[in-house]
């Protein structure tokens, strides 16, 4: 207890005086560590806008593929099954594995009746846990809810481009728009989606599946869904079980169907191929936080042996008082420690201003980021670890040169 306790006031007192050397050359010590501060700031930044970056890729990835994991189940047939039995059996096997979003997805198309003519537009037929699956975005209302299928008129989230043919009517105004064909219907646009891109130029549109069942084909030969061709259907299932659970929804999905009914399931999402997606991003992250720290590292070291050779005389007169040399050894490298990790707080703080900004953001992430990942706690980590580690390997050589030094060398100097 006594060794622990000499252990641990032979480290606070090497801490205070450390301290206060830094006050009494605190203008040399500012000039010597704002390059560590600088330093440090930029590999926090780095690992940081490394987290945000990841983060878009990943988001982008999911408006594809789907949300990790997301599993796609096709349904085939010599003779396709009653789309209602279909659509119950796709239910109860979610309900049974506990599968929370679940979507059918159909591609087809709508008559729609704009002022300067009818156009078919192409559509997406879907159930409203696709939006969170895909994580779809939109920039005007909302995107369907389970009280839209309940809509006497069906509900329609359409595109941008969609939007301004219709003249970007306020949707608090509840805009319709005529589907034409056979005893056409009136459609409420309850949502826009955001344009992808100056390439995206032609309306399109989402509409629930039940609701685009029940619609004419444009040429009026009856239902424009579900008649010789069924949906795909997607679900976003655990990803820690991933496999078996796919396995296990293919096989009761396919008994509920009956013999002469085959149903194909498969991963569609970022994170069912082998390589990390997000790899290079990784390692180009850290390559530039190594060449950062190891600029930090090279000038402070220069700075503090150029400090220690015009600090001989004092180091000598606290040999002479009877200071030992591992007393010497351990002060001057504290000196190092403590200035780099006060740098590297100040680094860090600076570093996570930059991060938040929605400046940021925009860069990294197109300012399409649904989840904006908060300052990385290994980034902040990182960054003072690394202050840290650089004070303790720049004060190493000065502390070295330090107990070299001579009593009679000091006197004459």
């Amino acid at each position: 207890m006594n060794a622990l306790a000499r252990l641990g006031t032979g480290f606070v007192s090497a801490v205070v005086e450390a301290m206060e050397e830094l006050r009494i050359h605190r203008g040399r010590v500012l000039l010597s560590l704002v390059g560590v501060a600088v330093a440090v700031c930029a590999l926090a930044t780095v690992v940081g806008a490394g987290a945000v970056a990841e983060q878009g890729v990943r988001e982008s990835s999911e408006r594809g593929g789907g949300r990790a994991a997301t599993a796609t189940f096709n349904v085939n047939a010599a003779t396709p099954p009653d789309p209602v039995q279909v659509g119950t059996a796709w239910n109860e096997v979610l309900e049974r594995y506990g599968v929370a979003y679940g979507t059918r997805l159909s591609y087809g198309e709508m008559l729609v009746q704009f002022t300067d003519g009818a156009v078919t537009v192409p559509v997406q037929a879907v159930d409203p846990a696709y939006g969170i699956i895909h994580r779809v975005r939109v920039s005007e209302g909302a995107w369907f809810d389970e009280t839209d299928a309940e809509r006497l008129a069906p509900a329609v989230v359409i595109s941008e481009a969609f939007w301004d043919r219709l003249g970007r009517p306020p949707l608090a105004t509840h805009p319709t728009v005529e589907l034409l064909g056979e005893g056409g219907r009136t459609a409420v646009v309850v949502g826009v989606t955001p344009r992808n891109g100056e390439w995206d130029t032609e309306p399109s549109a989402f509409i629930l599946a039940d609701a685009y069942a029940s619609l004419p084909v444009p040429g009026g030969t009856g239902s424009s869904m579900m008649g010789s061709l069924l949906p795909s259907f997607e679900a976003w299932i655990d990803q820690n079980q991933a496999d078996p659970i796919i396995e296990a929804i293919r096989r009761d999905f396919a008994a509920a169907l009956g013999d002469g009914v085959q149903v194909d399931g498969f991963r569609t999402d970022y994170a069912a191929f082998g390589e990390d997606p997000l790899l290079f991003v990784k390692l180009l992250v850290i390559g530039v936080a190594v060449i950062i720290l190891l600029l930090g590292a090279l000038g402070l070291v220069n700075i503090a042996l150029v400090t220690v050779r015009t600090r001989i005389r004092e180091i000598g007169i606290r040999r002479t008082f009877g200071a030992t040399a591992g007393r010497v050894f351990f002060a001057v490298m504290m000196e190092s420690v403590v200035g780099t990790f006060v740098a590297g707080v100040v680094g860090v703080g600076v570093a996570i201003l930059i991060v938040r900004s929605p400046l940021m953001s925009m860069l990294l992430g197109g300012g399409e980021l649904e989840d904006l990942p908060g300052f990385p706690i290994e980034a902040a980590v990182i960054g003072l670890g690394s202050a840290v580690l650089v004070g303790a390997l720049a004060g190493l050589l000065p502390a070295f040169a330090a107990i070299r030094v001579r009593v009679i060398d000091a006197i004459r100097f």
